[in-house]
């Protein structure tokens, strides 16, 4: 054999690492204990933001819930502290404290220390929990400056303390105590939550109670308080506390508080087949859309799944067969479908079960198969037994999803002339429409107007190769209590439909929707806000993943425009203006005074309107019309000119484009879906046929309008 010499090797080996890059086992690093979650938080909690803070509200709290659906905990209580800690106790079994087998550490050092420890692998401590990672207290104490854990147990209190995730000692025993349970305290880290200011965001109040009364209602007969403890004023809310010895049932009952109920009877059930607790409670009442709401081990599924699927199937067959039974469908006529069986529902199905498999890390869709038979055995059998014995409910019920089924008819009658035969096929544009150049719906964008005075404004100032306009006469039609069919007929509904190019209801395809920026572009005046709350309906109701997806727009043009001399600003609220003028008058009260010349010049410079360079190659002149031009009005301060627009037909071309169109300056606000079931509820309020709920809506906001004209 032949020995290579040295150098050959030493060059064969640099060879090699130069193709590695310099990759090697010293690159490989182990992170121990929490370490991997802080570093990276958003893979344990979703983000470091809002939603990422109150995520480690939930996980502690979720603790406490599995300790009472295992029958253990009544009591949980929930504290915000001034400190900005916040504190969960609930009266369960309290956190084992022995030392562990494996860890060779305290129970409950290695719950709170370690990823993927918990009571919920095996055995039988919980038959059923929401948490089932073993990831939830441990990415607490993980993300927290600061955890402190008190446990009761067999007459002695412990305690132990951490620090971004590190035992500050070894669990002590501290006292002593009755009963049992677990106090968890902790601090959020401002390292990983801490908002562009260097403070960590603040609790909402809102939001923690609802999640809060969710889980209340989910766990009947437990008992959760919430107390809010901080400091300043207009933080602290006080406490509430929460308990339903109705539970989903009563559930259903608060979903409806402002709605108005076809039948009387609250059905409800609860029932165990194949090992899965079932609980399902529903109430049909006068509405178009449907409430949904579906659970498993409390855990929210949005996106339903397997549970699900077992009650849709069960109430679509069940309604059928009864309307079948009592003539009211006849041989001849159609099946009723799912549509048709959930116009007008709302219902709460709950599923507990030992091991549920979901889809997704997010928990967003339950996939256990056994879970879909035991829900349509469960559900389906008390339904025919509720129809049979309460005949009045049945009827309404009845009627009013036969009502669905013709109004399903005539609506498709509908919408296979006007929109399968129309939008998809190639019917031709709203010839108000103003269209732009370009094809393309990532850059096209579409402004919803009010008027044809604001109409003729906006295509004189917007840009024509990609900003198209369309001009709505006065106020489209109500849809929260209109069917598709009466939606057509409406000529305003019926143009932006066509406009979109995407078709409307179970035709709807995005992938043929002609913007991917839709704009509402209103006065800003209360005729303004009432059209864009319809619009904002017709959206919500009917593109709903338009607006999911970002595709629609609120326009923020301004209130007043201001000019001294040759400057000119704009003000987007009475505030704003008033901080301008401010300025502007200390301004004045440092700079020498304008000899007359040149305040004259300076009055005729701004008068004249600047064209933008495409409007100019357009041949449009974007002169001032003097029948729409708002008053001006002399300012308090001397040589100051004060203009409120309160319509954006009194705005020339140019200050739309400049203000309000033009991508460079202007500001949209992105409508967004933060809470489906709030927003559901306040469309409900604001756009339905109940007037006591409206007039107590407005009663109790009316301290908050701001820039009302009346």
């Amino acid at each position: 054999m032949v020995k290579k010499p040295k150098k050959q090797v030493q060059a064969k080996a640099a060879e090699a690492k130069s193709k590695s890059g310099g990759y090697t086992a010293k690159d490989i690093y182990v992170l121990e204990g929490l370490d991997p979650v802080r570093k990276r938080p958003a893979m344990y909690i979703g983000s470091t933001g809002v939603d990422g803070l109150h995520h480690l509200i939930w996980e502690v709290v979720d603790n406490s819930i599995d300790e009472a659906m295992a029958g253990y905990a009544k009591n949980i209580s929930l504290a915000l502290l001034p400190d900005g800690t916040v504190r969960v106790v609930d009266d369960g079994r309290g956190i084992p404290v022995e030392k562990h087998a494996h860890t060779k550490k305290s129970a409950l050092e290695t719950v709170l220390t370690t990823l993927h420890a918990g009571g919920k692998f095996g055995g039988d401590s919980y038959k059923v929990a929401g948490g089932l990672h073993g990831v939830g207290v441990s990415v607490v104490n993980a993300l927290s400056e600061w955890t402190e854990v008190v446990v009761c147990r067999d007459g002695h209190q412990w305690k132990q303390e951490y620090v971004r995730g590190k035992a500050k000692y070894a669990v002590k025993k501290i006292g002593t105590c009755s009963g049992s349970g677990t106090s968890v305290g902790f601090r959020p880290d401002p390292n990983i939550f801490a908002a562009g200011d260097g403070a960590i965001p603040a609790f909402d109040w809102e939001r923690i109670l609802e999640r809060i009364r969710q889980q209340a209602y989910l766990t009947k007969g437990v008992r959760i308080s919430v107390n809010d403890q901080r400091e300043k004023d207009e933080m602290r809310h006080g406490s509430q506390v929460f308990y339903f010895e109705g539970g989903i049932r009563s559930y259903v009952k608060h979903l409806n508080r402002y709605a108005t109920p076809k039948h009387d009877t609250i059905f409800y059930t609860a029932k165990e087949a194949d090992n899965i607790f079932v609980e399902v409670s529903l109430q049909y009442v006068d509405d178009l859309s449907s409430r949904e709401l579906m659970f498993a081990n409390n855990i929210h599924t949005p996106e339903g799944g397997t549970h699900s699927t077992g009650f849709r199937t069960a109430l679509t067959r069940i309604l059928n067969d009864y309307a079948r039974k009592n003539n009211f469908l006849k041989t001849d006529e159609d099946n009723l479908t799912g549509d048709d069986v959930r116009e007008g529902l709302t219902v709460v199905v709950s599923v507990k079960l030992r091991e549920p498999q979901f889809e997704g890390q997010t928990k967003v869709k339950l996939g256990t198969p056994d879970a879909r038979n035991a829900v349509e055995t469960v559900f389906g059998d008390a339904f025919r037994a509720f129809l049979e014995e309460n005949p009045a409910d049945a009827r309404a019920i009845a009627e009013k999803v036969i009502l669905a089924l013709k109004a399903r008819k005539a609506a498709k009658a509908a919408k296979d002339t006007i929109i399968r035969k129309g939008a998809l096929e190639g019917l031709t544009l709203p010839g108000k429409l103003a269209d732009c150049q370009s094809r393309d719906p990532k850059e096209s964008e579409l402004f919803i107007v009010e008027g044809d005075s604001a109409g003729g404004t906006a295509k004189m100032g917007r840009s024509r190769r990609f900003q198209a306009i369309l001009p709505l006469r006065g106020k489209i039609l109500n849809v929260e209590r209109a069917r598709i069919d009466k939606m057509l007929a409406s000529k305003e509904i019926k143009s932006l439909i066509i406009a979109l190019g995407a078709a409307i209801g179970a035709e709807y395809d995005e992938s043929r929707l002609r913007y991917h920026k839709i704009v509402i572009m209103t006065d800003a005046d209360t005729d303004g806000a009432h059209i864009r709350t319809l619009l904002l309906t017709l959206f919500y109701r009917y593109y709903k993943t338009a607006i999911e997806h970002g595709y629609i727009y609120i326009a923020n043009p301004p209130l007043y425009r201001i000019q001294k001399g040759k400057e000119v600003r704009y003000a987007y609220s009475d505030a704003e203006k008033e901080k301008i003028l401010k300025e502007l008058e200390k301004d004045i009260k440092t700079k020498p005074s304008q000899s007359k010349k040149q305040k004259t010049s300076a009055k005729k410079e701004s008068d004249a309107e600047v064209s933008t360079g495409e409007d100019v190659a357009e041949g449009i002149a974007l002169g001032k019309d003097e029948e729409s031009a708002p008053s001006e009005v002399e300012g308090k301060i001397k040589g100051v000119v004060i203009q409120r627009y309160k319509g954006l037909g009194e705005m020339n071309a140019g200050q739309l484009w400049e203000t309000t169109m033009d991508p460079e300056k202007r500001t949209l606000n992105k409508v967004h879906i933060k809470d489906a079931e709030e927003a559901d509820r306040i469309f409900d309020v604001l756009m339905g046929s109940e007037v006591a709920p409206r007039k107590s809506f407005i009663q109790g906001h009316a301290k908050e309008v701001q820039n009302l004209d009346i």
